[in-house]
């Protein structure tokens, strides 16, 4: 019988076994690694548009920090060693000549900061502020922008029913010279003239920084924090001690306009003022050094109120529109921040178009960035009577079109410009609520509508702002109006004059009976300045603020004002000259309805020149808006009417610009 054999079956290898355990390893490992991703998913909390940016700020203030310390590291007498190679032996410090010459303390000096320079500090917060207690959220270092960032929006916001402090937080200003004399680490504000103050003799005793809550409106500063009181007291303190010496005012900025509130409280009977009487200035103020006030308010707070931009910001959000709007929605952020700061309302230009201009007219047309102008007042005098000077502009500017949709409609004629009134127009909530929409503004219960009707007026001059505003945010102007005024009053002595919304605006308001007082107005020139805008709809205006400067309208000749959609003239960076000159050189001088008395006004102005090289910093001749603060011929003049001097002592006017040409076009009744 045939035997059968078995075939022996084949025992697989190593090697293959080895596979398949690897195989099945690896579809192992696939599979934990999906699961853990879905895991991670499903873990990781959300990254806010905001931290993006706010890391990006971070890493711009390491990279200062960084650059700041290598600067602090080298030998002190390095940097002036090479300057003076580089452009000879610097002069004295103001401070050092003039104590040569043998000048001393006399006047106690009261230094009134502006808008964002002087420092805010956290009192009391939510839980996610804990450990920032007395910590700065304003000026210093910034740390808390990139740290918390929705955590420090929340907290430096106000409410946006009240204009005071949300439920469970109270951030408050900084006390004494530090509030205001650095903004940030190198960055100095008040630090050059307090320093030259102290070398003829001031110290903290003849020097006080009025720090209040620049997010407030003026009148609120006293509900909440009696800072009008304090600054009274204060005042009258350092007079005392100094032997009756009246005390020096020295405002920046919007400080200017909360002074001149302060000048009208401190005499108004009570509950709304002080009581403090009709003669307390003329026994308490020798004068006030106002340093680039915007009196009549400046049109980049328009851009700002409206877009959340200005000319800076509306470039950087065209080189990289995905920062700004789209993916990280920084503009939403400020503007539902900026929009609860009352005091912002306060530099919204007044006068209406009989001071800025209408569709057809402006102060300053016929403005041209190639003149230039002598740099002493009888030859600005000489200049205005001759026509010769006078380079002519190669394109009409249309100043008075505040905003004009289109770079069309900016240079059209009047007559040509078809407008459809928005005031009227229905709003809506049409706008989808799709994943882009973070942040909430008053623009998404415009509706598409609203939108529209607003682009469709085309053109807005400084009077049919006041409307636009009221209509696009109607919650901050509604508290606005009970604070600030823009006009021009009729009738001075009508008694609704009386309120304190009138207050910080000269055209309709009186100066305090104080005909010794001397009132200055120091100011940088030379240095292109905002004045009107061309505005375009945004291309997706659910997802973003749906209006933003067109930085494509634009003019290639170098006499043309118009630069990335916004009109220049003459000013210093943030204050045009018109805002900040006229008062002085026309609207106070000599006897008028808004200076009764006849208080003696001064105008200095202060020609720009930027530094020579980066190792001069911001330079000692600047005449930039905040850099002005260290130009050593504008704190020559502080010290010398802090010390004693007149303004006729001074030297009078000193006038680069065009100021009284423009003022006289004005037809203002005086």
């Amino acid at each position: 019988m045939a035997s059968i054999r078995r075939r022996k079956p084949v025992e697989p290898s190593n090697t293959s076994v080895q596979k398949e355990e690897e195989e099945d390893e690896e579809e192992e490992d696939h599979s934990k690694n999906k699961h853990r991703r879905k895991s991670d998913k499903k873990s990781k909390p959300k990254w806010s548009c905001v931290d993006n940016c706010c890391w990006m700020v971070g890493y711009i203030c390491v990279t200062w920090w960084t650059l700041l310390f290598l600067y602090n590291v080298m030998p002190a007498s390095l940097p002036l060693y090479v300057t003076e190679v580089i452009t000879g032996p610097l002069p004295d410090s103001p401070g050092v000549k003039l104590r040569k010459e043998g000048l001393k303390a006399k006047h106690p000096v009261v230094f009134v900061p502006g808008i964002v320079t002087a420092g805010l500090e956290l009192w009391e917060g939510h839980q996610c502020a804990d450990g920032l207690f007395r910590k700065r959220l304003w000026g210093g270092t910034f740390g808390e922008v990139y740290k918390r960032p929705l955590c420090w929006v929340e907290h430096m916001s106000l409410d946006n029913e009240t204009g005071l402090d949300p439920p469970g937080i109270r951030v408050r200003p900084v006390c004494g010279l530090v509030a205001a004399d650095y903004f940030a680490p190198g960055y100095f504000v008040w630090a050059v003239l307090i320093a030259n103050l102290a070398r003829i003799g001031y110290e903290e005793k003849t020097m006080y920084m009025a720090s209040y809550d620049w997010r407030l409106s003026f009148q609120n500063t006293e509900v909440r924090d009696q800072t009008l009181s304090r600054i009274k007291s204060n005042i009258e303190l350092m007079v005392e001690a100094n032997g009756g010496n009246k005390a020096v005012i020295i405002p920046h900025s919007m400080g200017v306009l909360y002074f001149l509130h302060f000048m009208k409280w401190v005499e108004a009977p009570a509950p709304m003022g002080a009581g403090g009487g009709p003669d307390w200035c003329a026994k308490h103020i020798k004068a006030v050094v106002n340093i680039g006030g915007p009196f009549l308010g400046v049109p980049k707070a328009v851009a700002g109120l409206f877009s959340a931009e200005a000319r800076d910001i509306a470039v950087a959000r065209a080189i990289a529109p995905g920062v700004l709007h789209n993916g990280f929605q920084t503009l939403q952020h400020m503007m539902r921040m900026s929009r609860t700061w009352d005091s912002t309302m306060s530099m919204i230009p007044k006068g209406g178009d009989t001071i800025w201009g209408d569709l057809d007219w402006s102060p300053e047309e016929g403005y041209s960035p190639m003149k230039r102008k002598q740099r002493n007042t009888d030859t600005q005098k000489a200049s205005q009577d001759d026509p010769e000077t006078e380079i002519s502009q190669t394109k009409r500017a249309n100043y008075g079109r505040i905003i004009s949709f289109g770079k069309d409609v900016a240079e059209a004629l009047s007559s040509d410009i078809e407008r459809i009134d928005f005031r009227d127009a229905v709003k809506g909530q049409s706008v989808a609520n799709t994943s882009c929409r973070d942040v909430w503004t008053e623009y998404h219960d415009m509706g598409y509508g609203g939108i529209k009707a607003v682009a469709e007026y085309k053109v807005y001059t400084a009077e049919s702002m006041i409307d636009l505003l009221r209509f696009v945010a109607p919650k901050m102007m509604e508290r606005g109006s009970a604070h600030f005024s823009y006009g021009i009053a009729d009738y001075l002595d009508d008694p609704k004059y009386q309120h304190y919304k009138y207050w910080s605006n000269p055209l309709e308001t009186k100066l305090p009976n104080a005909p010794e007082m001397e009132i200055f107005s120091l100011y940088g020139v030379g240095v292109p300045t905002e004045r009107s805008y061309v505005y375009k709809l945004s291309p997706s205006a659910e997802c973003t603020i749906p209006f933003q400067i067109d930085t494509s309208a634009d003019e290639h000749d170098e006499d043309s004002c118009l630069k990335g959609g916004v009109y220049s003239v003459d000013g210093d960076e943030t204050v045009p000259v018109l805002s900040s000159g006229f008062m002085c050189a026309k609207g106070w001088r000599g006897k008028t309805r808004f200076n009764p008395s006849g208080s003696r006004t001064y105008i200095r102005e202060y020609a720009h020149s930027p530094p020579a090289n980066f190792l001069e910093g911001r330079g000692t001749q600047s005449g930039a808006h905040v850099d002005i603060m260290g130009n050593f011929a504008l704190i020559e003049d502080v010290m010398r009417v802090a010390a004693g001097a007149t303004g006729e002592e001074l030297g009078g006017d000193q006038v680069y610009s065009d100021i009284f040409k423009w003022s006289e076009k004005i037809n203002l009744q005086l």
